[in-house]
Parts: structure tokens; C-alpha cells; sequence
């Protein structure tokens, strides 16, 4: 294995990508139960395939075994049995023969695609080069939306209608995916749309609601804070607000600013500012008695879903680890590691594998998240605390070898 991750986190790294590759099927990655078999009743899902190639592109630069083989298998699966030869993009869902199993294509999806493909790309993978080329053009002509400088949300499968609905949350994962990508292509313009796309959902709509990130638009980009009400516990589109988003925002705000400074480019103060208040307003809400961040809070910071969810707290950490990088102070490299030991006493299985959701009293849940279906946060909690906040892991590592 390459220099990175050291420690503990180095030790646990191996066992997760080894509960991983259980996903693997003929054509594809399924979606894992707790025990790792793989529940077929769900069909494949184009989130989990776009993830596991992400995760296993940057384990094969990291030189664990069958990683290389396991990440040339996702690329596969999103060139083949997910890509819609007719109208272009990818389906959300498939059955193992490639049929779509719904009529929508999504933002959020899309995203997690470039993102395999630029990482992919960066990892030398075969075929990874022409998917990133195709996701880019794809999320460009048909999500990204200009003169706004951000992402609507889902459209039909043939792009004919759009949804009147506009979300943060797959905006967020743009923002992931386009740095990715900026570093990928060495071109400037991603990295430009995603500062745009934070400009406005956090620099403005996020501060202007104490910090707390709106998840909920209408198609017009007005707030829509009363939106899932009656289904607070949704797993895209919860009610309220949501902590783990504003901590995976203030990590993402710092990758941005960090590619920036790389970059030569001046980073609006703004953003080290927003890492801040996003972080400090969810340590506020949420981290009081230590017992966890809860899924998703009201407007003044009560929980609504006191569920613990394993991603939240891997961007808890990460979010910390960042600002005591950016900042240097003490205190946020304090919350990191006692964020951390919190998330490894909890969440880590003595297999190796991470749960995904606790109830209020911390045992085993699956309410809104059953199984284990991906690899992906607890992939990066791992891994990222070792790197640098820019260049992107992907790059960071190949410089390493």
C-alpha cells in the first residue's frame, strides 16, 4: 500500500474495501445488507456504482490489491449497463440486464458519476477518460443551469420535463464532483460553476438562516422550508435541516478555497468564514452531551430524526480535521479526534465494515439506511485526514508514488 492513510485509520482501511468488494456482482456493484450479502431485491443503483468506483479508483492508487480490477469493473458498469444509448446520461436504477427501473434521471446521480470519471480518469483506469468527456458534456447541457450558476435538480428520461424542485444537496456533490473534475481536465471552469454553486447556497441562503443549510427549493430557487414535513426521515430530502450537510458543505468550502490558493487565484474571504459558521453552528445544534449528530434538526436546532447516521459523522470529522488544517487552532483538531473517536467506537463492526445507522440509543438501526450499501464516507474519513486539501485525492496521491 502507498504512504497514505497512517495508524489506525491505515489499519482499518483494508478490511472496509475487503467488506466492499462483496458488492461486486457479474455486471455491477449491488447494494449490501449488514452481512454483506448482497440484496437483490433493490436492483442496482447508479449512486452506489458511481461510489464504489470512486472508492476503489483511489484504493488502487493507494496499491491495495484488486483495486485496479474492482474500479475497471465500475467504469464498465457506468459505460455499459447504466448509459442511456438513446437520449444520453444515465438511469438511476437497472436491473442486472440493463433495464431502467425508473423514468427520471437525477442531478445528484450525475454528479457521482463525473466524479467516479474524474477520479477514475486520474487513476489511469481503461475507459475512464471517454466517461468523464460524456458525464461532463451530459451534466453541462442538461443540469447545469446558466445564467444561474447552479444545478436543477431531476428531469425525465428523455429531458423532456423538468421537476420543479431544485435542491442543495445535489448541488453539494457538484461542487465535489466539478474540483474533481477541474483537477482532472485542468480546466478552470469547474472549479469556477463550483464556487458560483456555494456563492449562493451557502455565502447567502445558508447565512442568512443562521448557518443552517437549506436543503428545498422550487423551481424558481425560493426556499421551501417546510418541504417533507411528512416524511422527515427521507433519505435525499429529509425535513429541516440537515447537520452532516453543513459539515460536508465546510469541508468542501475549504477544498475549494485550498484549490483556489494552488491555483494562484485569489479565494473569497468568505468561504474560510462560512467553513466556520457551518461548522460551529452544527457543534452548536447537535454536540451537546457528545452523543452524536442526529440526522436532521428544526429551524431553531431541535432534533427532528435523532437517528445517527455513520456519513454524518465521517464529514464531522473531516470538517474539523480541515479547519484545524486551514486555521491551525487547537480546538478543531480537538472536536476532530474526539468526533472520531466517537464515529470508531461506534460505527466501525469488528469486520471492518461500518454501520450505517444508530437509533437515538446508538444501537443498529436501518430505518432510513438499512444494509451497508457503500463505502464511500467511511472511505474518505479514512483516507482524507492524510491528505492535503488540494490538490483533489486523486492527484494527491498519484504525486505520491
Amino acid at each position: 500500500m502507498g504512504p497514505v492513510p497512517d495508524g489506525e485509520r491505515r489499519e482499518l482501511l483494508v478490511p472496509l474495501l475487503e467488506f466492499a468488494g462483496r458488492s461486486r456482482l457479474e455486471r455491477g456493484f449491488g447494494h449490501l445488507r449488514r452481512d454483506g450479502t448482497v440484496d437483490s431485491a433493490r436492483g442496482l443503483e447508479l449512486w452506489v456504482n458511481a461510489r464504489m468506483t470512486y472508492v476503489f479508483a483511489l484504493a488502487s492508487l493507494l496499491g491495495v490489491e484488486h483495486a485496479s480490477d474492482q474500479a475497471r469493473h465500475g467504469v464498465d458498469a457506468l459505460t455499459g449497463l447504466f448509459e442511456d444509448r438513446v437520449h444520453g446520461g444515465w438511469w438511476s436504477t437497472v436491473d442486472d440486464a440493463g433495464r431502467p427501473g425508473s423514468a427520471t434521471k437525477s442531478c445528484y446521480d450525475h454528479a457521482f458519476v463525473v466524479l467516479a470519471g474524474a477520479t477514475a480518469t486520474v487513476a489511469d483506469v481503461p475507459g475512464a477518460a471517454a466517461l468523464l468527456e460524456r458525464a461532463l458534456r451530459v451534466h453541462e447541457e442538461r443540469f447545469w443551469e446558466e445564467p444561474l450558476g447552479r444545478c436543477m435538480d431531476q428531469r425525465a428520461g428523455d429531458w423532456s420535463t423538468t421537476e420543479d424542485y431544485r435542491g442543495a444537496n445535489s448541488n453539494m456533490h457538484t461542487v465535489e464532483a466539478y474540483l474533481v473534475a477541474a483537477d482532472a481536465t485542468g480546466d478552470a471552469v469547474w472549479r469556477d460553476r463550483a464556487l458560483r454553486i456555494a456563492e449562493h447556497l451557502v455565502h447567502r441562503v445558508a447565512r442568512e438562516h443562521d448557518w443552517r443549510v437549506v436543503e428545498h427549493f422550487d423551481g424558481d430557487w425560493r426556499p421551501l422550508p417546510e418541504h417533507s414535513r411528512d416524511r422527515p426521515a427521507d433519505p435525499f430530502r429529509p425535513y429541516g435541516a440537515t447537520p452532516g450537510h453543513g459539515l460536508e458543505w465546510a469541508r468542501l468550502l475549504l477544498h475549494l478555497r485550498a484549490a483556489h490558493s494552488l491555483a494562484g487565484e485569489a479565494s473569497p474571504d468568505w468561504l474560510l468564514e462560512a467553513a466556520v459558521g457551518l461548522v460551529e453552528r452544527a457543534a452548536a445544534d447537535c454536540d451537546e452531551g457528545r452523543t452524536g449528530f442526529p440526522y436532521t434538526t428544526d429551524w431553531d436546532g431541535t432534533p427532528v430524526v435523532d437517528q445517527r447516521f455513520h456519513w454524518v459523522h465521517c464529514e464531522a470529522v473531516l470538517a474539523a480535521r480541515a479547519l484545524a488544517s486551514a486555521t491551525g487552532e487547537q480546538r478543531y483538531a480537538d472536536l476532530a479526534d474526539r468526533w472520531w473517536t466517537f464515529t470508531r467506537e461506534h460505527f466501525v463492526e469488528a469486520d471492518g465494515s461500518w454501520l450505517h445507522e444508530l437509533d437515538a440509543g446508538l444501537a443498529p438501526a436501518g430505518v432510513t439506511w438499512p444494509g451497508k450499501p457503500d463505502a464511500y464516507h467511511a472511505f474518505n474519513a479514512l483516507l482524507l485526514p492524510s491528505l492535503p486539501l488540494a490538490p483533489s485525492a486523486a492527484v494527491a496521491l498519484r504525486s505520491a508514488d
